[in-house]
């Protein structure tokens, strides 16, 4: 995927026992701080108890590099400096690998602006389980370009545990996210594939957003598909404020304001409020300002996906859910696929919906105060040409 250099990596070894924790900590620390470029940061096995991010900027050609998940952990349950876990910016061609990083105060790994970021075989997890206090983001590239995040697992976030945002050429395969408020999420970011992933006892699955007032405005050209994503009913326990705050429980997959998206060959089991979900930035409530934001979606296919859900009403809990129990009405007959029906009048809207399994639909006419809820498919009964894969 990237280019082979042959170059001489430089390897830097710690041996664990002969130092105290503040010696180990700082000898970490000085292991970040002093890697030079084509040079692998070798952490050795065993749990760090730490209290400082680790920070990398300004590199190229390194590799961090753990003896397995559950054998190299960084834990920050007592950190008092910093807000992530391991921080890298302003590097290019970066990999970190077989680690675990646990109980941040903010984001367990956070990457920015860093062009060619491989994270391989690596979990971030907050051990208490679901909690508002935890940290927001699991895995948290933003602003980077060439993003692979391969064989990862993020449990507890309070915001994603998965999390893409204002970036390019992105792929997010592999991987388990569960007990997050969102499961994995692509935000204001073009050109991602998002394959045989397993989201399951998050508050909403898989997210696909564009939101105002970020640097990168547009998002898009986003494929998700053959991924496991089932049960994700769990409590939305996101901090008041927070976008994903309006996620209600039992989301399966939602896409919201962006545009050229393609959903297919998925299962999407048992998400008991919204299998997929279509909407605008208007479902939101939230006021815009930003005033070269598009608040719809648009150009969305969702094909060949296998759809099962329980008899069971969809939440009642918070703004989405008292839609659903007092204008919506579904009773335990809640249709898989939702559209808000908000659209802006001027763009034709195209939105193909076909060949899926157990296929139900409501357009729940949002923008006209729910008067005109449809469940008739004919409109959306389409095909649109497939997205391209993304390569680089």
């Amino acid at each position: 995927m990237f280019r082979k250099h042959f170059l001489v990596f430089v390897f830097v070894i710690i041996a664990v026992s002969s130092f105290s924790q503040p010696e180990e900590e700082k000898k970490l620390m000085r292991l970040f701080v002093l890697a030079e470029d084509n040079s692998i940061i070798d952490l050795p096995e065993g749990t760090f108890n730490l209290e400082q991010s680790l920070w990398l900027d300004g590199k190229q050609h390194v590799t961090i590099r753990g003896k397995g998940m559950h054998k190299t952990i960084l834990n920050f349950a007592g950190q008092v400096g910093g807000a992530e876990g391991i921080k890298v910016t302003n590097s290019k061609q970066i990999i970190i690998s077989d680690l675990t990083v646990q109980n941040t105060k903010g984001d367990a790994i956070k990457t920015q602006e860093v062009s060619g970021i491989t994270i391989r075989q690596v979990k971030a997890e907050w051990t208490r389980g679901p909690h508002p206090e935890n940290g927001g983001y699991g895995l948290y590239p933003v602003q980077c370009s060439q993003v692979l995040i391969d064989s990862c697992e993020a449990r507890g976030a309070s915001d994603a545990g998965i999390y893409v945002g204002q970036s390019k050429q992105i792929i997010v395969r592999h991987s388990k996210a569960y007990e997050n408020v969102a499961g994995i999420e692509i935000e204001n970011s073009l050109y991602a594939d998002v394959y045989q992933n397993e989201a399951t006892n998050n508050t909403g699955g898989i997210l696909v957003f564009d939101l105002p007032d970020l640097v990168q405005k547009k998002g898009g050209y986003v494929r998700v598909f053959n991924n496991n994503i089932h049960e994700n009913n769990h409590d939305n326990f996101a901090p008041k404020g927070n976008i994903v705050g309006k996620v209600p429980a039992g989301t399966g997959i939602m896409i919201m304001a962006t545009n050229n998206v393609e959903i297919f060959d998925n299962n999407i089991i048992n998400n008991r409020s919204a299998g997929t979900a279509i909407v605008s930035y208007y479902i939101s409530e939230n006021p815009i300002r930003d005033s070269s934001y598009y608040p719809y979606p648009n150009h969305i296919a969702i094909h060949n996906n296998t759809y099962e859900r329980q008899q069971v009403r969809a939440t009642s809990k918070g703004r989405m859910g008292q839609m659903f129990r007092f204008k919506l009405r579904f009773g335990k007959q809640v249709p898989h696929i939702l559209f808000d029906g908000i659209t802006d009048g001027q763009q034709p809207l195209q939105l193909c919906i076909s060949n899926n399994q157990n296929q139900s639909f409501a357009n729940f006419d949002a923008g006209n105060k729910f008067k005109q809820i449809s469940r008739d498919t004919s409109a959306y009964n389409c095909t649109s040409n497939a997205l391209p894969a993304v390569v680089w």
